[in-house]
């Protein structure tokens, strides 16, 4: 059975668009949310989520790097892409069936205040046995996922205005989020019916992959570390209060990294299709074009956070949330980092199978995350978590350049950060000068954000025509010969 291949271009619009969706609902339910359960109701759910995101990484167990990598090698191989789906999917069901029993007991002695909330979420748990984005992407089929995504958000969204009242309340929207999402894992399993036929496969033919797809779950639990532990250390350490200050200025960072994960997971079965065709010269023009777009979009957020945090938040959240805006305005360079160690993990460490060195960086990452949040949290509250966050994210690149700097163009790449940092600068710089004349109201912070916006698209544009970089062309046209600017990048 013939898959029906799908261009870079248009998995890169499903997952682009779908991004964009899925900033824009916030804007629509976290304002409600915010003023209808306080920080000590967001605190709570946030608590309560991220302690079930955790089971539902260990449930799915680093298949989204693992799954998608070994799908891409043999999508052209029909037998093959059957009987390795098939080992795959026998081992994920037996994990996840063991990491929802673990979840269990956690709800049932160990969830404390947030117990209504943490039983709402059994069935995120119980997705895992169904979840198989990893083929689909691994098949290049991005369609299904974006428009499974969308589908469970808006029904989610809609049950917060539906539902949502009070504190007590919040597990009906928990309940709605987790009977979303196992419907859409059931409707994406239905997509996939069509692309792949299942074979029986021996017990230890799928136990053979648990151990490779076990050292990258430790590389996704590491870095769930340093993303979701935070939230449960600062609910813990530093109050319920502390962690819906958090939860508010961190929900923005991670809805604009999303666009960072759409593009890694567009890229990754990419590039490892042309890695496994001998392809290494299209693999380095694709990510020195990529790094010019993802630092160029980073840049732009991080900066653009900077300039206008301290007066989105109250109006987006409340009088309540102030706080949230100071928590965001260093956490939105945290997108700089993540963009950097995205480009390089799944367009050539992931890719090249260079496992070990995503489970070094990582790990070094959790580690100095957990020691900065202990040391710090207790003292400063939220703001320790953020200092742990970016020091976690800094460790990361750091720690893949000691491994591969021999393979790839860091000095070339350093460049590239250096002058999309000075254009995000002169955008701060040109906002914070026009902020006293413009009011505190929305009209005035959308009038900031176009003026922010303006500056900085400007001076990009100059800088791509003064470096002769190639995005445009590489937006608008199909594949095509690397430049010579861009071979001798080097």
């Amino acid at each position: 059975m013939s898959v029906k291949k799908t261009s870079t271009r248009i998995n890169t619009l499903y997952n682009v668009s779908y991004r964009v969706f899925s900033i824009l609902l916030p804007l629509v339910t976290a304002p409600y949310l915010s003023r209808t359960v306080g920080q000590t109701g967001v605190g709570m759910y946030a608590h309560a989520w991220n302690a079930s995101y955790i089971f539902v990484l260990i449930g799915t167990l680093g298949l989204e790097s693992y799954g998608v990598r070994a799908i891409s090698r043999v999508r052209d191989n029909p037998s093959m892409l059957s009987r390795t789906f098939s080992e795959i999917f026998g081992m994920q069901r037996l994990v996840a069936a063991v990491a929802l029993f673990f979840w269990l007991i956690y709800c049932a002695f160990f969830s404390g205040e947030t117990s209504p909330i943490a039983w709402s979420l059994t069935l995120m748990s119980v997705s895992c046995l169904c979840n198989l984005d990893w083929c689909l992407m691994g098949l290049d089929q991005f369609r299904p996922i974006a428009l499974r995504n969308t589908f469970v958000k808006l029904l989610a969204a809609g049950c917060v205005f539906l539902f949502i009242h009070s504190q007590e309340d919040l597990w009906i929207y928990g309940f709605a989020w987790s009977l979303s999402t196992l419907l859409g894992c059931l409707l994406c399993c239905m997509s996939l019916r069509k692309l792949v036929t299942p074979v029986r496969v021996p017990l230890r033919d799928s136990l053979r992959h648990f151990v490779p797809c076990l050292g990258l779950f430790v590389s996704v639990i590491a870095v769930s570390i340093y993303r979701t532990m935070d939230k449960v250390m600062v609910g813990s350490i530093a109050g319920m209060a502390q962690n819906g200050l958090y939860e508010n200025a961190e929900k923005i960072i991670y809805c604009l990294s999303g666009f960072i994960s759409a593009f890694g997971n567009v890229m990754m079965p990419r590039s490892a299709h042309l890695i496994e065709q001998g392809d290494l010269q299209e693999v380095r023009r694709s990510m020195h074009l990529s790094m010019h777009l993802i630092l160029c979009m980073v840049s732009a957020m991080a900066f653009g956070i900077l300039s206008v945090a301290d007066r989105f938040a109250p109006l987006f959240y409340g009088d309540d949330f102030v706080y949230s805006g100071t928590l965001m305005m260093p956490l939105g360079f945290s997108l700089i980092m993540i963009g950097f160690a995205n480009v390089v993990r799944m367009q050539w460490i992931l890719p090249n199978g260079l496992d070990r060195v995503v489970l070094h960086s990582v790990l070094t990452g959790a580690c100095v995350n957990l020691i900065v949040n202990f040391s710090l949290i207790p003292s400063m509250g939220a703001m320790g978590a953020v200092v742990g966050t970016l020091l976690a994210e800094l460790a990361v690149p750091v720690v893949q350049y000691l491994h591969v700097r021999g393979d790839l163009p860091y000095r070339s790449y350093l460049k590239i950060l250096l002058s999309y940092l000075l254009i995000g600068t002169s955008m701060t710089l040109a906002v914070r000068s026009l902020m006293p004349l413009v009011p505190d109201t929305w009209t005035g912070l959308m009038l900031l954000v176009f003026f922010g916006g303006a500056v900085y698209g400007i001076l990009t544009l100059c800088y791509w025509k003064i470096a002769k970089v190639q995005i445009l062309r590489m937006l608008l046209h199909r594949k095509r010969r690397a430049s010579p600017a861009v071979q001798d990048c080097d």
